[in-house]
């Protein structure tokens, strides 16, 4: 029986600020998928650099917007600017800020 292959592990993680390296806004990580799960609709409209979808996605609350961004981990950076961000749905998944991320309202690790 042969084991199923593994899963890439994420660079970033769920409340880390990240600055995306093509478009240079900030923002914070709400979700992380392991590999790509959009379209591909959705892939060959929008993901124009064709990054790799067998890597991390990760979804992002875009600061001073009242979007989020699906964006694949090989386009994003750590922000180094540890200041908040201002996002409507910060709220709805984070419970506080420590000054360098943001803390998640789930009780789990």
């Amino acid at each position: 029986m042969s084991l199923p292959p593994s899963l890439p592990s994420a660079k970033f993680h769920i409340g880390q600020l990240v600055r995306h390296e093509l478009f240079d806004y900030r923002g914070a990580i709400f979700d992380v998928d392991p590999v790509y799960s959009g379209t591909d609709q959705w892939y060959e409209q929008v993901a124009q650099s064709r990054p790799p979808k067998d890597a991390p996605w990760y979804h992002v609350m875009v600061h001073d917007a009242l979007h989020t961004t699906y964006v694949a981990e090989r386009n994003l950076k750590t922000e180094p600017d540890p200041t908040q961000i201002a996002h409507p749905l910060l709220g709805e998944h984070f419970t506080a800020f420590d000054g360098t991320r943001y803390l998640n309202n789930d009780k789990t690790n």
